[in-house]
């Protein structure tokens, strides 16, 4: 089978080789899986650059989210068991944590629906306990994260202001359903958001960048609310001074969704239940903005890893023969 392997770590366009490998073998309790598509994350680059808190062996395959078919032709969303990631024409992945793919969403937004999505409904849910009628403030929210975010936060009746960076990003955001967009570029966050909320500031922060953006965040976060630490792909990690979580009356809430896979699984699949749900009705839908050949995987992981891309890119092997997914 062709998959792309990293052997020695560094940026995704230069660290990732297609190569043709034998296919693997699943262990006790794991399965082979035919991979339909697989989402990128940002913790795809993370894993060619050696960075993320997991570190597989050398040579390994990158794609912890796909949806795949099961030999008996079941269609499922799964993470990718490391070192046979998702950017392959086969992975492997535990059997007991395979969910089915909804069949409201196709192959490319199946596979896109798991991590950013459990990842929003954790965030905003269990830990941030968001209520409608509250203002919810994603930063990039035009991002896969950030995009999973605004409609999680509208299907819970919340007004939703979303950060983004360019005028493109605008324009994504908006149709996304956030209420209000602030272009980091061209507007003033601080003003802007404390304008569009009558200086009261936003109840809950989903914050998946860090850096300036939680600067910004503290200044904004309302009497009681919740600031939800979700990720740093801006690649500072800030260091919150206390005394003003203190002063501001505010929470600092930390989420590895991760987590909850060996913590509480049993949470994980009501999550995907309400997912489900959500998007049967049509209340969410994961924005896949572009559909790549296995063989544009490398590039389009660079590309997520410099932050150019809106939504999410999905890889889908078949395309490299020409069908549709």
């Amino acid at each position: 089978m062709q998959a792309w392997q990293v052997h020695q770590n560094g940026e995704p366009a230069e660290a990732m080789r297609l190569q043709e490998v034998d296919r693997p073998t699943p262990g006790d309790g794991q399965v082979l899986l035919t991979v339909r598509a697989a989402n990128i994350n940002f913790p795809d680059a993370l894993l060619c650059r050696g960075q993320y808190q997991v570190r597989p062996p050398l040579p390994f395959t990158p794609g912890v989210e796909i949806c795949g078919e099961t030999e008996d032709g079941r269609r499922v969303i799964a993470n990718p068991v490391l070192p046979y990631g998702g950017f392959a024409e086969y992975a492997v992945a535990d059997a007991a944590a395979l969910l089915p793919a909804p069949e409201a969403l196709d192959d490319a937004e199946a596979a896109a629906l798991h991590i950013g999505y459990q990842t929003g409904w954790f965030g905003l849910h269990r830990r941030a306990r968001l209520e409608a009628g509250e203002t919810l403030l994603v930063h990039a929210a035009a991002g896969g994260v950030g995009s999973a975010a605004v409609q999680l936060g509208k299907a819970a009746g919340a007004t939703v202001i979303g950060v983004v960076g360019g005028a493109d990003k605008v324009a994504v955001a908006r149709e996304l359903g956030c209420d209000v967009v602030i272009d980091r570029r061209a507007e003033d966050v601080i003003g802007a958001v404390k304008e569009a909320t009558g200086g009261r500031g936003a109840d809950v922060i989903y914050d998946p960048v860090g850096g300036d953006a939680y600067t910004q965040s503290t200044k904004v976060v309302a009497f009681e609310g919740r600031i939800v630490v979700v990720g740093f792909a801006s690649g500072s990690i800030p260091s919150p001074a206390l005394n003003h979580a203190l002063v501001k009356n505010y929470a600092i809430l930390g989420l590895h969704w991760g987590l909850y896979n060996t913590k509480n699984p049993k949470l994980v699949q009501h999550c995907h239940e309400q997912l489900t749900e959500l998007a049967t009705r049509g209340a969410i839908k994961p924005l896949v903005s572009e559909r790549v050949p296995l063989s544009g995987a490398a590039a389009a992981v660079q590309r997520v890893a410099d932050g150019v891309t809106t939504g999410r890119i999905a890889v889908v092997p078949a395309l490299e023969n020409g069908a549709a997914a």
